[in-house]
């Protein structure tokens, strides 16, 4: 959490900037003079100094240069009423990185905080610990080193710290949970509980007294009161999967949990007040569900405070391989098998392999791998995707896969119809047996899909 220092003796101007500051995460110390400022430099470090121009005794000029004599590392803003080209050059030769009127516009004054601190003081700790992972393959139970990753990595770590609510976007099997749990594990609340609810797994007439909790005699068969889980996440965090799924009458109650902090059971009258971190995470596009009415506008941003985007699996194949041995370690231990590695030609068909169900899809072929495995390494002929050989191979530069032909030749129907039939059994596997999902997947009509199923006898 980035250190504020703010020093102004206009005592209305140090309470709004203290107040604004603090609700962005910053740790923020106020002071009336620059005495008092410098005697708070001397003992303690700061990332960024605010400062008045014009005060009595000593001046902003003369505080910045004796705040420059105590540390270098401050980034130093200055506040005036009276700006002016001289005044930036005179601030700018003794150190300040920036000068900012009064009478300024809130969101200019946190766009040039962040940007002084990303320069200065964020991007330097960025690289010390990017460093740090980049000589291991895992953070926080998650694995890989892509630069993909490794920002996937960084970012938890800034938002770990705040309160802020969170949204993560990646598509199924790429890990959105595991992110949420790194989050929640990273954060002062590591200690209180993690709930955890898919929106899109949960029948609409449950969904609310499984967030909510309910009273006795509220309906047919509760016969006492329950506590949802945003009771049970007390002081800690609750992470709401697939939230694009969530109905459209909770998306109204959960905007009133988020803006008033509060709830009440179904059935009840009572008020109950929460202090509840929300994570939320989808793998639909919410700014076009919003476009078409289906998500609420103002919940879409009260939610998407930070997003996190998680890249899929095709994006990051750098990480296939760790990814591999990790998982080929963890299902030999689960099965008391020997399986140690893999073979050359079988990681080069996993690397040409587009991973539609990403990291949970490759997980799923190294444990059937493993499983199948008669000798100490996967061979090709152990690698199965949706019960067909894994045998495609992929030209260089393009998008379409290719089989081998074999020299009798082959029919080409029959090898489009059996392809076709892979990618729809695939996508359904991918959407839990949903056809509306999968012909989503598929980028196809519905009743498109039905018929296709019906023609290759899929699914």
């Amino acid at each position: 959490m980035a250190k504020i220092l703010v020093v102004d003796d206009d005592e209305g101007i140090r309470e709004f900037l203290d107040i604004m500051l603090t609700r962005e995460g910053y740790d923020v110390t106020t002071a009336p003079d620059a005495t008092k400022a410098l005697n708070r430099c001397k003992k303690e470090k700061f990332d960024l100094i605010l400062t008045d121009l014009k005060m009595p005794k000593v001046d902003g000029i003369e505080f910045l240069k004796a705040v420059k004599e105590i540390t270098q590392e401050a980034m130093v803003i200055l506040i005036t009423a009276y700006a002016s080209p001289e005044t930036a050059v005179s601030a700018m030769k003794e150190g300040a990185y920036d000068y900012i009127e009064k009478g300024f516009n809130i969101e200019d004054i946190k766009t040039i905080i962040a940007s002084a601190l990303d320069k200065k003081g964020v991007k330097r700790e960025d690289a010390l610990f990017i460093k740090e992972v980049e000589d291991a393959v895992s953070f926080a139970n998650m694995i890989g080193k892509s630069k993909g990753m490794l920002k996937v990595y960084s970012l938890i770590k800034k938002v770990a710290e705040t309160p802020t609510n969170i949204l993560i976007l990646g598509e199924s099997g790429t890990g959105k949970e595991l992110v949420a749990r790194a989050i929640h594990e990273n954060s002062p609340r590591k200690n209180m509980p993690f709930a955890v609810i898919n929106c899109g797994g949960v029948p609409e007439s449950l969904l609310e007294s499984e967030l909510f909790g309910y009273v006795k005699g509220a309906f047919t068969g509760a016969y006492g009161d329950k506590s949802g889980l945003f009771e049970i996440a007390r002081g800690g965090t609750i992470f709401l999967d697939e939230i694009g799924d969530l109905p459209p009458l909770l998306q109204v109650k959960l905007l009133r949990v988020v803006q008033e902090k509060t709830f009440r059971r179904v059935g009840g009258t009572e008020e109950k007040k929460i202090d509840v971190r929300i994570i939320s995470a989808t793998n639909k596009n919410l700014e076009e569900k919003v476009k078409d009415a289906s998500f609420r506008e103002d919940l879409y941003f009260r939610l998407n405070v930070i997003p996190i985007n998680i890249p899929p699996l095709r994006e990051r194949k750098e990480d296939i391989p760790v990814l591999t041995k990790y998982f080929i370690e963890k299902c030999s231990k689960e099965f008391g098998k020997e399986v140690r590695t893999i073979s050359s030609y079988a990681l080069e068909l996993l690397m040409n392999y587009p991973f539609p169900g990403n990291v949970r899809e490759l997980e799923n072929i190294i444990e059937r791998s493993v499983a199948l495995e008669t000798s100490n390494i996967i061979l090709p002929e152990n690698l199965h995707v949706a019960g067909n050989l894994m045998e495609v191979s992929r030209f260089p530069d393009a998008d379409i896969p290719v089989w081998s032909i074999p020299p009798e030749g082959i029919n080409v129907n029959d090898e489009v119809a059996k392809y076709e039939k892979h990618l729809i059994e695939e996508a359904l596997r991918i959407a839990k047996g949903s056809k509306t999902k999968a012909a989503e997947i598929l980028q196809v009509s519905f009743d498109s899909l039905r018929y296709r199923i019906e023609k290759l006898g899929a699914g």
